[in-house]
C-alpha cells in the first residue's frame, strides 16, 4: 500500500507541483488549501505523514499543527513544515508546535524526498514497537510535566478506566512525583483491594514521560491466593511460604504450628489448586501474584 501524505499550501502551484512530486514518489497524495480543509480531511483520512506550509491566511502551520497533535487519531503523525521562514525562532516554533523536520521554499525536491522517507521509516518502526507492547499486554502510557496522561497501551487504558476515583487521583499524584525523579525510579500506591506499582522509564519525546503500571500484591498476598483458589487464610499463608521455596519445617517455625498441620493444609491446597507436588503449587501461586 502505498503511503499517503497529506499536502498543505495555499498556494495552488504549490499544492499542484508537490501533488506530482507526491505520486512520482510513489505516494498517493491528498490535498488541503488551508488548515481547515486539512482538519476536516483528517475525520475521513489516515495519512502516514503531513507535509504543512508554516505561513497560511487564517491559522498558520504552527496552530493547524498543535490542533492536529490534540487530536487522538492524528496525534502520531510525523509533520514536516515547509517554510520560507528560516529564521531559528520560526524552526523551533515548528517543533515546540509538534513537527518532526522543516524544509525551506523554494523547495529541493530531492532533499524532500529523503526527509519524507527517513520520517516515514522512524514512524513505521515506533508503530511497530507500539504493536509489540500491546499484543503483550504491557501497561505502558505516557504523561506530560502537568500529569496529564497521553498515549496509552488498550490494557492501560481498560486499567485507567476501571480505577476508583481515589485510586485515580493517587495514581495521578505519583506520576507527578516520579516526573521528577530520575528513570527507574519505582512506587507503589492504592489500598489493600487494589494496590499498583508504577515505574518511571524515562523520557518518552516531546515533552512526555513513559511509564509503567502493574498490579502489586505486596502486602496482599494471601488475600489474593484465597480469592484465587478458595483457600483459608491458613492454607493461603502455606501456599505463599512454598512459592518462596520454604519447607515444611521453615513454615512450621513462621507460621507457629507444627509441620504436620502444614503438611495436612499443604495436600488441601494441592487439591484446591489442582496440582500434584509443590513445584506446581508454586507455579499456580507466580501466575497469581505476578499477573500484569
Amino acid at each position: 500500500m502505498k503511503p499517503v501524505i497529506l499536502i498543505v499550501d495555499d498556494d495552488p502551484d504549490t499544492l499542484s507541483m508537490l501533488e506530482r512530486f507526491a505520486t512520482s514518489e510513489g505516494f498517493s497524495p491528498e490535498l488541503a488549501a488551508n488548515g481547515n480543509q486539512a482538519l476536516t480531511l483528517l475525520d475521513s483520512v489516515s495519512p502516514d505523514l503531513i507535509l504543512l506550509d508554516a505561513v497560511m491566511p487564517g491559522a498558520d502551520g504552527f496552530a493547524v499543527c498543535r490542533l492536529i497533535k490534540a487530536r487522538e487519531n492524528a496525534a502520531d503523525i510525523p509533520v514536516i513544515f515547509m517554510t520560507g521562514l528560516s529564521d531559528t525562532e520560526h524552526v523551533v516554533m515548528g517543533l515546540e508546535a509538534g513537527g518532526v523536520d522543516y524544509v525551506s521554499k523554494p523547495i529541493v525536491l530531492d532533499e524532500l524526498a529523503a526527509r519524507i522517507r527517513v520520517h516515514l521509516a522512524n514512524a513505521h518502526k515506533a508503530r511497530s514497537a507500539l504493536t509489540g507492547l500491546e499484543s503483550m499486554g504491557a501497561l505502558l502510557f505516557t504523561c506530560n510535566n502537568a500529569g496529564a496522561i497521553g498515549w496509552t497501551t488498550p490494557e492501560a487504558q481498560k486499567l485507567i478506566e476501571r480505577l476508583e476515583p481515589e485510586t485515580l487521583a493517587a495514581l495521578r499524584t505519583q506520576v507527578q512525583d516520579n516526573i521528577a525523579s530520575s528513570p527507574g525510579s519505582t512506587a507503589t500506591f492504592g489500598d489493600d483491594g487494589s494496590r499498583f506499582s508504577l515505574a518511571h522509564l524515562g523520557d518518552a519525546g516531546g515533552g512526555d514521560h513513559l511509564f509503567r503500571l502493574d498490579r502489586s500484591s505486596e502486602g496482599n498476598e494471601t488475600i489474593l491466593l484465597q480469592a484465587a483458589f478458595g483457600l483459608t487464610p491458613r492454607e493461603a499463608e502455606v501456599l505463599l511460604w512454598t512459592a518462596r521455596g520454604k519447607s515444611n519445617k521453615d513454615m512450621s517455625e513462621i507460621l507457629n504450628i507444627s509441620a504436620r498441620t502444614v503438611n495436612k493444609h499443604l495436600e488441601q491446597v494441592f487439591i484446591k489448586v489442582g496440582v500434584e507436588n509443590r513445584a506446581s503449587a508454586a507455579s499456580a501461586a507466580t501466575r497469581v501474584l505476578f499477573q500484569p
